[in-house]
């Protein structure tokens, strides 16, 4: 079995990369393993047999990819191939010596039949996420690191009509869409002699030339921000794309940083009327003390007049909030009203209720 692990899977991780639970690996380093499971972080007794078995293991896995691992480029980032997405790095990085990080691809795809037995949501909250979704509203995902931001959006997807051309973009793949028209473009990284790099930018630039429905965009964490929002506000209503952000509020200013990073000729007035224009509803995430992954709150943009100059801010107004903690997950409305009410025909009512 040893012999069997060791030439053909992943060595000693090999029954972790098989143990469905296990969601992570965090490899520290030949003899500090850790993995994640059900939200929460253990050590194992799983063990290279040293360092430069380690680094034996990786290589095997990365070579095949036409990846390398040296002084001249210490770190890499890939994906399996049975999905799972793989991040290697080493010294001068790296101070412990080589530290990898696996996180699994998982086979089976969750509804939001799950997430309601999780208690990430209730029935009230998913007949409204599934209105916004199919009146084509520009939603945002956000949240913390693993807080199962991908996951959300694979689920909510589910609600895009099979007559809808949808194009996914990523930089790994992790995206898995029931929807019967999907299109999935990945990003690529430079060769050794560093061309032939495939950005975010590039592929969306690409896919509005596919005659995309909608276009998903499984994270922005860079120039690529001001490239989603204008497909957003230039008839591909209905886009989807995730973010990392610690509250709403901090999601705007992330987005304005990446829009004035992108373009010379960005004010940081005209980032605002872009992310005012382009969102529709934040959707955020957060992770329990318990390990529970669950919707935090559920936002909409407003513009009101500054202090300053008379410049607009941008303002975030929560619609449902989480008003209980544990696994009984209920929802409280604010009363705010949202602008796009009428156009996913939700009355008052609908949303006391």
């Amino acid at each position: 079995k040893e012999i069997y692990e060791e030439i053909f899977e992943y060595g000693p991780v090999s029954d972790l990369m098989r143990d469905e639970k296990v969601t992570e690996i965090m490899i520290n380093s030949w003899n500090e393993i850790y993995i994640e499971i059900n939200g929460f972080i253990k050590k194992t007794s799983a063990s290279f047999k040293s360092e430069q078995h380690l680094r034996n293991i990786m290589e095997k896995i990365i070579s095949p990819l036409g990846l390398r691992l040296d002084e001249s480029c210490p770190w890499t980032d890939a994906r399996l191939e049975n999905g799972s997405r793989i991040n290697i790095v080493i010294p001068p990085i790296s101070l412990k010596g080589m530290v990898v990080t696996i996180r699994k691809f998982k086979n089976d795809i969750y509804s939001t039949e799950d997430l309601l037995k999780q208690g990430a949501i209730n029935r009230k909250i998913s007949k409204f996420l599934k209105s916004c979704v199919e009146k084509r509203l520009n939603i945002i995902v956000s949240g913390a690191a693993s807080t199962g931001k991908t996951t959300f959006l694979n689920i909510i997807s589910n609600f895009i009509s099979d007559n809808e051309r949808i194009i996914t973009i990523e930089d790994t793949l992790e995206l898995r869409l029931n929807a019967g028209h999907v299109i999935r473009l990945e990003g690529r990284h430079a060769n050794l002699e560093g061309r032939g790099e495939i950005t975010l930018r590039d592929l969306i630039r690409n896919a509005l030339r596919m005659r995309p429905d909608r276009i998903i965009v499984g994270e922005i964490r860079g120039q690529e921000a001001v490239d989603v929002l204008q497909a957003m506000n230039t008839g591909h209503e209905g886009s989807m794309t995730t973010i990392h952000a610690n509250s709403p509020y901090d999601l705007i200013s992330r987005l304005e940083t990446m829009l004035l990073m992108s373009a010379a000729n960005i004010t940081p007035s005209s980032a605002k009327r872009i992310i005012l224009a382009s969102i529709d509803l934040i959707i955020h995430l957060e992770r329990t003390e318990e390990g529970l992954r669950k919707v935090s709150c559920i936002s909409e943009l407003y513009g009101s007049p500054g202090l300053h100059n008379g410049e607009s801010v941008v303002d975030v107004v929560d619609i449902f909030i989480s008003c209980t903690e544990g696994k009984d997950q209920d929802f409280s409305f604010t009363g705010k009203m949202p602008s796009f009410a009428e156009k996913i025909n939700w009355k008052e009512a609908d949303f006391v209720a």
